[in-house]
């Protein structure tokens, strides 16, 4: 099988280089008015793929109840003609070699990537064999500089609230550059404070819902209310031959997302407290604690205690992570895998030591780290369990009350 065609692209302004789509007068191809392929000027993203030499990717998080993360991205270029030193005059991308530049990563069509440059990182080797590293970042970064402006929010959904964050004169996020539903629970008029940073309140607007709130690899901002649990019969991962191929299983079964002591806050909505005394008892007390969260209603704070106490009461068997090797795949089942976004949900067969029946689980993907070179690639992905889930109607595994999957909260 072949290495999936990977592409990087960086936004730069080479009006005046001769380098890139820009238009050019007299030019019978390059000089046509009415051809959207040629522009007049201004930063345009140009392929510089063929000077990458590596290229990692890491997006989600690790465990169910953390925060989505800033994704991250190096993309480590050869650097043995000095096109990437910012000193170097006769460079075809001379002054532009600087922080902030737009980058994009997409492979065989599907992006994985979007985000900004934040430092570039440049190796001279006594044999010449120069590199460049561009160490990129996703729009958390920009809104974990952004700062908000005091005042009273209005009492609305928890979409609608993150699309008036990011629609505010602090933020001003492009409304095209966005998949926010509206949400299901309803939160108060807070008060922001004067100062506030601005991805930590809308992280707390996320875990009022609570939601998935994370940047897409098409560097889209997401938020999924709680009801959006993905559904079966996507991929399917296994390593028996039936489906896609993985290596590396990881495997926890433990305490690290076991709590029987649930205490939730609303600035607005009181406190709650959920107790499963049965875990208790057999576990002893493991605390959850979230506090400071948006919901207006007393009601919604002791919903989302006891749902907590009833899905994380008992120890967890978790398929942690997987690894995927896409050049080995076929195309069908590379564009299968490159498709995968955060918050999808995949089957996973697996039969320890060849010995059946197999174990077969359902995981939400929360996390999605890429290695491209030259010659290989290979996706990770980390899951959380979706053993207690709510109610999908009319799916096949999330929609059978048999199951666990609660009705709603």
């Amino acid at each position: 099988m072949a290495v999936p065609t990977p592409k990087v692209e960086i936004g730069f302004e080479l009006t005046d280089s001769g380098t890139g789509p820009y238009l050019r007068l007299d030019d019978p191809v390059a000089g046509r008015l009415d051809d959207p392929n040629w522009v007049l000027g201004g930063d345009v993203l140009v392929d510089v793929t063929d000077r990458v030499r590596s290229i990692s990717i890491a997006r989600g998080k690790n465990r169910e109840l953390d925060t989505f993360e800033a994704g991250l991205a190096n993309v480590v270029f050869n650097n043995q003609d000095r096109a990437f030193d910012p000193e170097f005059t006769a460079s075809p991308f001379f002054g532009q070699i600087v922080p902030r530049r737009t980058i994009r990563i997409s492979s065989a069509g599907q992006f994985l990537f979007y985000g900004v440059i934040d430092d570039w990182n440049l190796n001279y080797d006594p044999n010449n064999d120069n590199t460049a590293s561009a160490a990129c970042s996703d729009a958390f970064g920009f809104f974990n500089s952004q700062t908000l402006t005091g005042g009273t929010a209005t009492a609305q959904k928890t979409g609608e609230r993150i699309n008036a964050i990011l629609s505010s004169a602090d933020v001003e996020w492009p409304v095209s550059e966005r998949n926010v539903e509206t949400g299901v629970q309803d939160l108060g008029a807070d008060v922001i404070e004067d100062g506030t940073n601005a991805l930590e309140y809308l992280r707390t607007v996320a875990a009022s819902e609570p939601g998935a709130f994370f940047i897409g690899g098409n560097g889209h901002v997401v938020f999924r209310d709680r009801y959006a649990t993905g559904s079966s019969g996507g991929v399917t991962l296994t390593d028996d031959g039936t489906g896609i191929p993985y290596f590396g299983m990881k495997v926890v079964y433990g305490s690290e997302l076991l709590y029987n002591e649930i205490v939730i806050g609303s600035n607005l909505g009181g406190t709650a407290v959920a107790l499963d005394t049965d875990s208790i008892g057999e576990f002893g007390v493991r605390n959850l604690t979230q506090t400071n969260l948006l919901m207006s209603q007393p009601s919604a704070v002791t919903d989302l205690a006891n749902w907590y106490a009833q899905k994380y009461s008992q120890p967890e068997f978790r398929f942690e992570e997987v690894s995927v090797q896409v050049d080995q795949l076929t195309p069908t089942q590379q564009a299968a895998i490159l498709a995968l976004e955060l918050g999808d949900v995949v089957e996973i067969r697996f039969t320890p030591g060849n010995v059946p029946p197999a174990i077969v689980k359902y995981g939400e993907v929360i996390r999605i780290d890429s290695s491209i070179d030259p010659i290989n690639h290979v996706v990770s992905l980390g899951f959380a369990t979706t053993d207690v889930a709510l109610l999908v109607l009319d799916d096949l595994v999330f929609g059978r009350l048999d199951r666990g999957n609660a009705l709603a909260f």
